[in-house]
């Protein structure tokens, strides 16, 4: 085992916890998908930890296991390109040392984000979502009564629906403009 080696070793597994994915795989930001792809094979080559098995020291495996597993985790980050700009912004950011590792629980997170505002949009209840979309029909038929008894029904069912209050207002105002004027709305 080389003496240099082993040094890089332990300088990179005491740094792990301060660098970047890129940093990991020795990559510029801006790299391609062919040098991310040829970085991590290289890296992952030089910390597999197949190559240290048979070493009497159980401490260095350790470390190179740790090296290994976070040039995997980089890989996996840096390769999918949504997660890729998801992570620059936020190792770019003012909360840079917090960011720099790309967890699940992280990802889960911001699906369930995700998911939550969707189902805001459109409704957490079946019948909230019924009713939703009866208003919406009714919008686009420009009758607006009838989109306004179908957003009354939705808030029944959801009544901390932002979207639906919203929607219900909007609506609402439409109808007192229409009413001022002495128009006549149609209604099914």
């Amino acid at each position: 085992m080389d003496a240099q080696f082993l040094i890089e070793v332990e300088t990179l597994a005491g740094s792990l916890d301060q660098l970047d994915y890129f940093a990991i795989l020795k990559l510029p930001q801006g790299a391609t998908p062919a040098e991310l792809k040829a970085a991590y094979y290289r890296e992952s080559r030089a910390y597999h930890p197949d190559r240290f098995a048979a070493f009497p020291n159980a401490a260095l495996r350790d470390l190179v296991g740790r090296i290994y597993r976070r040039i995997n985790e980089a890989y996996t980050v840096l390769r999918d390109d949504r997660k890729r700009a998801r992570y620059q912004a936020d190792v770019s950011g003012p909360d840079r040392a917090a960011k720099l590792r790309f967890t699940e629980v992280e990802e889960a997170a911001v699906k369930d984000e995700q998911k939550r505002k969707l189902e805001e949009q459109l409704g957490q209840t079946p019948n909230g979502r019924k009713f939703y979309a009866a208003a919406l029909v009714e919008l686009e038929a420009a009758r607006l009564e009838g989109a306004e008894r179908a957003l009354k029904s939705a808030l029944m069912y959801e009544p901390e629906n932002a979207r639906f209050k919203e929607q219900l207002a909007t609506v609402q105002r439409e109808l007192d403009k229409g009413r001022a004027k002495g128009d006549v709305f149609k209604i099914k």
